[in-house]
């Protein structure tokens, strides 16, 4: 099978993928138009805080949210931080607390230490120099964006061959942060461990995981509620992105795995 034809099995009215390298654009299909990323924009997020701490602008050291939590804490979701609001639920670094309010409060603190407000912050850092013109922020760094499968497709792209930050910066933000932490990954299930990066999540020995059977643990990314992912997988050096207007749900945990397989069968090196 390959990912056109799983793509057109899955139930959504509409929807685009792409497949990426490093160098290319391998495989663009579907709807061309504005999707909610949902939770893909904690990706975003995540390259504002590698800019940042290149710039010299951010450290992950710095105290920030809970008490006794730290910036990596917030991205890494190891505050304790509920998943909205300021209620702490869990000790700092004791367990894995997805957490919208600790990437918020993170957007918060690097407002702080940089005096830009982190919308413009992403617009100067990110959106024009990878000129991504159909992406637009909205609202919540954790979840209020929305763009193109071509925009996602090149910040996919990004997160293969780095051009904004250094691949060593790169590496230690896809590495897993408090690497023994268990916790529940929203819509699947509890996973021991739960791995993330800086605010990416990584697959890690994750079964069964959205991102298929055959990527590598290595395979770092997010998924988003409104039906989108984005996942790169240095590995094999292919990446895959998809919006939809159908909502996260037991559809996407049939449909995605076959995807994403036909892609690493068909552009898998």
């Amino acid at each position: 099978m390959t990912p056109s034809e799983a793509f057109e099995t899955w139930p959504v009215d509409r929807a685009g993928f792409a497949v990426v390298s490093a160098d290319d654009i391998l495989e663009l299909e579907g709807d061309g138009g504005v999707f909610e990323l949902a939770s893909i924009a904690k990706l975003f997020a995540a390259l504002t805080a590698m800019i940042a701490l290149e710039e010299g602008s951010l450290d992950l050291e710095a105290s920030a949210g809970p008490d006794g939590a730290t910036v990596r804490h917030l991205l890494a979701h190891a505050s304790g931080l509920d998943f909205d609001g300021d209620r702490v639920v869990a000790p700092v670094g004791a367990r894995r607390v997805y957490s919208n309010a600790g990437i918020e409060q993170y957007a918060e603190h690097l407002a702080t230490r940089t005096g830009m407000e982190y919308a413009e912050y992403l617009r100067m850092g990110v959106l024009e120099p990878l000129s991504l013109t159909d992406t637009v922020l909205y609202g919540s760094p954790a979840h209020g964006m929305r763009s193109s499968n071509s925009d996602v497709a090149r910040l996919a792209r990004e997160f293969l061959a780095p051009t904004l930050v250094s691949s060593k910066t790169l590496l230690a933000a896809r590495t897993p942060v408090f690497p023994e932490l268990s916790g529940v990954l929203p819509g699947i299930g509890r996973f021991d461990p739960n791995p993330f990066g800086l605010a990416v999540e990584v697959k890690g020995e994750k079964k069964p995981h959205w991102s298929g059977d055959l990527t590598s643990p290595e395979t770092f990314g997010h998924f988003g509620g409104a039906g989108t992912f984005l996942w790169v997988d240095p590995q094999i050096g292919i990446g895959a992105v998809a919006l939809a207007d159908e909502a996260f749900g037991p559809w996407a945990m049939r449909a995605w795995p076959p995807f994403n397989d036909a892609v690493v069968t068909a552009y898998g090196r």
